[in-house]
């Protein structure tokens, strides 16, 4: 058994395959150099036979010098009846330029008569054609045996015949896929082991999530012999998606010894969230190891032992991935809490526990009026600096008026006018938006812009709006967390009002009131 698992990631192919996903060129160009600097093995990153895109892909991502990682191009066995010289697809492998190529062929008898409609002899020389033309091409061949668990449970020995003739094609690499994801530990333990007396070349697992066993079943697979871990870094994929690599590589490399990525994973919450980002989906915060949640912390009893005994409601240092330990404030946690988030801001305070004490009622208090302020940090630092009376605010709304209305084209127009006071100055702005927050948020802007230039740096980067009594209807309370970036920071803060547009704008006063702290 080695004690290294090679990495194969297929966020670009497999990934790509998840429903509103939609990578453009330069986002795989983008995700390539992200993947490779996470020192992963491989990157599967498409089939140059599927479309033109793929194809101009391939001839971009050739010319990209990676540190690490082997550039996969994807494709099947020829087709029936067809030589493996004259495939299209086949032939698209080759044009691609990767040194590396993964294979499928059919494992599953049922696929092999009633999907493609051949014989399971025929199956069987296609796949040894196809792999060892591409051997004697001087390729690298990593073969993955689709539907093999249900293969093996269907027809235990055509399944292996399969793994056989693609080691007897010179195969490098067997990956087992349960490409349906609906494996079970028990039988997936006795395929394995079947297919590690069976083969002599190294052996992969492959699974999707279909029954949320991708990760466990990978390193069960791992533990019994396996070397070589396919999956998407961050569980993209078809259907419930595929083994989510940003969970297996730590499992493996920090609980079991296994060497993945060794050193890089202390990227692995950056690299992770950057990923989400290229490919503009909400990050889930509660992913194990790279999300916010993962070492956040709520209920008092808990924060409380953490910072008497390291170790104590935590399984691991969250730094050792780049992640970091965060203690949310509300009504459930207690007043270690509170002196723990205020070491980070203001230590001094901290050690005052009547200081502390008081702090912590006012924000029960401020939690039964709809304030939460474990999703708005900024928020959370300003309402302390003001009660500690340590801030006072660089400007004052004096009045505002939004109108959203029909114009004389018949549709609506949203347009806002504030007046501000800065500096014993008054000044008033007018401006038309995307709907009245917008609108809001400009106007804002322009009143304050030429009092602080620096918020012509500043944009909107979320919005979020949750209503905190349902059973009022419409005069129900809101509260509205924004966030913004300079673009180098991010910050989010919070404003709570039976008004959606006023609990929008104490957010925005927020925002701006935090921005200009330093100035």
């Amino acid at each position: 058994m080695s004690s290294n698992v090679e990495i194969f990631d297929s966020t670009l192919r497999d990934g790509a395959q998840a429903r509103g996903i939609n990578y453009s060129l330069s986002d795989k160009l983008q995700m390539l150099k992200l993947l490779d600097s996470l020192g992963v093995d491989y990157i599967e990153a498409g089939n140059p036979a599927s479309n033109p895109k793929e194809r101009q892909f391939f001839e971009e991502a050739v010319k990209v010098q990676l540190n690490h990682a082997k550039l996969v191009a994807f494709g099947s066995t020829r087709r029936k009846n067809t030589s493996a010289e004259e495939d299209f697809g086949v032939k698209a492998l080759m044009d691609a330029g990767t040194d590396a190529v993964a294979v499928f062929g059919k494992a599953w008898d049922l696929h092999v008569t009633e999907v493609i409609g051949t014989t399971l002899e025929e199956n069987l020389a296609m796949i040894y054609d196809t792999l060892k033309f591409l051997k004697d091409s001087g390729k690298e061949v990593i073969f993955d045996a689709e539907h093999f668990f249900d293969g093996y449970k269907a027809n235990p020995a055509y399944a292996i015949d399969v793994l056989k003739k693609a080691c007897q094609a010179g195969a490098d690499t067997i990956v087992l896929c349960d490409t349906n994801g609906g494996i079970m530990l028990h039988e997936l333990k006795a395929a394995v082991q079947a297919s590690l007396y069976a083969v002599d070349k190294k052996l992969g697992i492959h699974a999707h999530n279909d029954v949320d066993l991708a990760v466990a079943n990978t390193i069960i697979a791992v533990q019994m012999g396996a070397c070589h871990v396919q999956g998407t870094l961050l569980g993209y994929g078809e259907r419930s998606g595929n083994a989510r690599l940003s969970s297996i590589i730590p499992n493996l490399q920090l609980k079991l010894g296994y060497d993945c990525i060794g050193d890089n994973i202390k990227k692995l919450y950056a690299v992770a969230r950057e990923a989400a980002e290229i490919t503009n989906l909400p990050f889930d915060e509660t992913l194990p190891y790279v999300g916010r949640n993962a070492f956040a912390h709520k209920g008092g009893m808990h924060i409380d032992g953490l910072c008497k005994a390291k170790g104590s409601f935590e399984h691991m240092e969250p730094t050792i991935v780049g992640n970091s330990r965060e203690f949310l404030l509300s009504e459930v946690a207690g007043k270690t809490a509170m002196a723990e988030k205020l070491k980070d801001i203001f230590p001094d305070v901290a050690e005052n526990k009547q200081e502390v004490s008081r702090l912590m009622e006012m924000i029960k208090e401020m939690e039964s009026e709809g304030y939460s302020y474990e999703g708005a940090e900024s928020s959370f630092k300003l309402f302390v600096m003001k009660e500690l009376g340590l801030h006072q605010s660089k400007f004052s709304l004096v009045h505002f008026k939004v109108s959203d209305e029909p114009t004389h084209e018949n549709t609506f127009g949203a347009y806002a006018v504030v007046k501000v006071h800065v500096d014993g100055e008054n000044r008033m702005a007018a401006a038309e938006g995307n709907g009245p927050v917008n609108a809001l948020d400009k106007a804002l802007r322009e009143a304050l812009g030429a009092f602080f230039p620096k918020l012509k740096e500043v944009m909107l980067t979320d919005y979020k709006v949750r209503v905190l009594d349902t059973g009022a209807a419409t005069a129900a309370k809101v509260r509205v967390v924004i966030e913004s970036s300079n673009g180098e920071h991010f910050w989010r803060t919070m404003g709570v009002s039976t008004d959606v547009i006023e609990a929008s704008l104490f957010a925005l006063i927020d925002s701006i009131d935090y921005l200009l702290l330093d100035s």
